[in-house]
């Protein structure tokens, strides 16, 4: 709960994660107000799924546009197998990574609980089984679908702690569950399943490795994206941005700048750089990613105007962390 030294305006509850944390987030989600609650991935901004007025809320703190749809987070499989229509690779899918850091796509139920508005008008629903205790215990508290994006300003990197929370959303929401740092640290992959070959919209906890072997073949990448219209959350070009310019696959560093290594190669002029920080010094990708947006917030802090980053593999969860990369890096 907030101490008598909190600099955490009054109107965001800090919320310890116990009986009696849980049952007031719950009570306030079904009263239409914003919860911030944490997920194996990444915090999400929680709000009544069904209650289009509790979503608005929802775009209007993040300063999200309302064209990208939102996760519907829901308590176990059988709740999200009621709100979309499972083919059987969506059925595999689930089967397999539910719950955990994986959102489905798929076509809604005609009797969806999810609200037009969190379904950004699509004919289509974004589905996730988060495998976090306390996010599971919330939902089950709530009871009914929880949409939760990333608990955030729009664009700005992704919160893993509750601080970060509180950096971009104090006074904007009505409470935060601070359940400690998430151990993923990357979003959920992203797979859309609306007929043929299912694709993937985003990547990120569950590798393609891990899809091939449920799947027995590759989810396609995502059609042309419609910068006004996305077909899944998480699409958008500029995404996952902090203030300084991103710089990738850098093998030289300009005096000034910021410096985001992986592993033990150090790029030339490492030593001018303003502030560094290493992923992860073994090159473990676990590693660097449940530390990436953590450190791209605290290089960020340096004042630094860019941020080299080292190059990142793409094997496993390194696609996930090039994918963030990229978009932190797109024009804004």
């Amino acid at each position: 709960m907030n101490d008598p030294g909190s600099t955490v305006p009054a109107a965001t509850l800090r919320l310890d994660p116990d009986a009696t944390g849980l049952a007031q987030a719950a009570a306030l989600l079904c009263a239409g107000e914003l919860v911030a609650f944490p997920t194996e991935t990444v915090y999400g901004l929680g709000a009544d799924a069904t209650d289009p007025a509790a979503v608005a809320r929802i775009f209007a703190a993040k300063e999200r546009p309302r064209f990208n749809p939102l996760i519907a987070h829901l308590a176990d499989r059988d709740a999200a197998l009621a709100e979309g229509r499972f083919d059987e690779s969506a059925r595999r899918l689930a089967e397999a990574f539910w719950p955990g850091p994986l959102t489905l796509v798929v076509p809604a139920h005609a009797g969806t609980r999810v609200c037009d508005l969190a379904r950004a008008g699509l004919s289509s629903v974004a589905l996730r089984v988060p495998g976090h205790p306390i996010a599971r215990a919330l939902l089950e508290a709530v009871g009914r679908p929880v949409a939760a994006p990333s608990a955030n300003r729009s664009g700005r990197v992704s919160p893993t702690r509750a601080d970060h929370v509180l950096d971009d959303l104090a006074a904007r929401i009505a409470a935060l569950l601070d359940g400690g740092d998430t151990p993923v640290g990357v979003e959920s992959t992203v797979v859309a399943c609306l007929g043929g070959q299912p694709r993937l919209l985003r990547p990120g906890g569950i590798t393609r490795d891990a899809l091939r072997a449920v799947l027995g073949f590759d989810p396609a990448d995502p059609e042309a994206a419609d910068a006004d219209r996305p077909t899944g959350p998480g699409m958008l070009a500029s995404h996952y941005a902090p203030r300084a310019r991103v710089r990738l696959n850098a093998a030289s560093v300009e005096p000034g700048e910021a410096l985001l290594l992986f592993g033990a190669e150090r790029p030339e002029g490492h030593d001018q750089a303003r502030a560094v920080l290493n992923l992860s010094p073994a090159g473990d990708l676990a590693e660097a990613a449940s530390r990436l947006f953590g450190a791209l917030r605290n290089l960020d802090a340096s004042g630094a105007a860019t941020i080299a980053v080292a190059p990142i593999p793409a094997e496993g969860l390194g696609e996930a962390i090039r994918d963030r990369l990229a978009r932190a890096a797109a024009p804004r």
